[in-house]
């Protein structure tokens, strides 16, 4: 066909059937979003030099961390995404040189125990109850009477108030409680009566979610997703001193707040000063640590008490967690196997000097902890108009 031919061909082409028409197409936005959404992780990564961390020093952090993770997850998403990876922040590669690096790359503790083989499926139940009632998300009602308890979180949270901590077990699950689940505020607005199930207590909880939805899950299930990712957001500190004050001689000894030091002969342990157990019993403490080398709580070996304080009107877990928030920073960061290949990561040790421990808790007692704040870098107590 001559070329003249062609194009009156194309000019009589009324219809338009010719025309080309290119669409726009909502993968590129949906590839937009996702470069943006990795870009603020970049972001993060080129201001701090390091990847967002599970126990980062705030909720932008921890949800940066949960963002990052999913995208190594996803093979396509890494695919549109690495040439846009200029610190090469979704290379999962590990480089493997000795022993110790296969050891290290263990995340499921296989080769902790080398008695027990994998293949050993003994003790995996043949029949697996399935539950009468799963719990599901479901549209908030009255979303409005709790949006301002969320908003109150978050301003607590930037102004140090609150903090947050990892989830260690399920009796921290309180009426009230914030918690972040997969990176989502969560809100206990209700606990239910507590039922006994398969030997265990269980209880039906009303957990309503900052993105304005709910679930009326089981607290051991809650417990069960925490641990895998979550973390929990510490009380008010404000209000952890209520029951301190106001206290004379007519009132009934509560129990003792302690301070214990490892005896343990492993050498990381016997290496690291200022390590110290911070801890809260009912019962006498000589009767509380007996089993210790027993215990991953006392890291698997025994202990001495080098202080104690007696309590008055005490609520054991407010003046427990009010003590490790504030050594928060401090807190030793080492997993104790137990006696049966388990691994545990005891919360109630931390690196701090002895005599500031015991200004803490004087502090604790007087109710000035409020106050001050603990420079973990500087290991000393400072006022929190302080800059550090």
């Amino acid at each position: 066909m001559d070329p003249e031919t062609l194009k009156k061909l194309i000019k009589d082409d009324d219809s338009g059937l010719l025309d080309v028409k290119h669409p726009t197409s909502s993968l590129q936005d949906s590839d937009e979003r996702l470069l943006s959404s990795f870009q603020e992780i970049t972001d993060f990564f080129r201001e701090t030099g390091h990847e967002p961390q599970a126990n980062g020093k705030d909720m932008r952090e921890y949800s940066l961390y949960n963002r990052l993770n999913h995208l190594r997850e996803n093979t396509d998403k890494v695919k549109a995404l690495l040439d846009h990876d200029e610190f090469k922040l979704l290379n999962q590669t590990r480089h493997v040189a000795t022993i110790k690096d296969i050891f290290a790359d263990d995340d499921l503790g296989i080769l902790n125990d080398w008695s027990d083989s994998i293949f050993d499926i003994e003790h995996v139940p043949k029949k697996t109850a399935t539950p009468d009632y799963i719990a599901q998300r479901t549209q908030c009602q009255g979303f409005c009477d709790f949006e301002h308890l969320f908003k109150q979180c978050h301003n607590d949270l930037a102004a140090g108030k609150r903090k947050l901590m990892p989830f260690a077990k399920e009796q921290q699950i309180h009426e009230k409680d914030f918690f972040i689940l997969k990176g989502i505020l969560t809100y206990i607005a209700h606990v239910g009566e507590k039922e006994i199930c398969n030997g265990k207590k269980n209880a039906r909880l009303r957990c309503i979610f900052e993105n304005g939805t709910e679930s009326d899950m089981l607290l051991r299930s809650l417990a069960r997703e925490l641990y895998k990712d979550g973390r929990r957001v510490t009380m008010h500190e404000d209000r952890l001193l209520d029951g301190f004050k106001g206290i004379t001689g007519d009132d009934k000894e509560d129990g003792y707040i302690y301070i214990l030091k490892s005896l343990s002969k492993t050498p990381e342990i016997q290496s690291t000063p200022h390590l110290y157990k911070i801890g809260f019993t009912r019962t006498s403490i000589e009767n509380r640590i007996k089993n210790a080398e027993q215990d991953p709580t006392y890291l698997m070996a025994p202990v001495s008490v080098i202080a104690s304080y007696q309590c008055f009107n005490l609520n054991s877990q407010r003046c427990e967690s009010l003590l490790h928030t504030f050594f928060a920073y401090a807190c030793l960061n080492m997993d104790v196997v137990d006696k049966d290949g388990q691994r545990h990561t005891p919360r109630e040790w931390f690196v701090a000097p002895l005599p500031v421990i015991n200004q803490a808790i004087e502090f604790l007692i007087s109710g000035e902890i409020v106050n001050y704040q603990y420079d973990h870098h500087g290991q000393q107590i400072v006022r929190k108009d302080v800059c550090l």
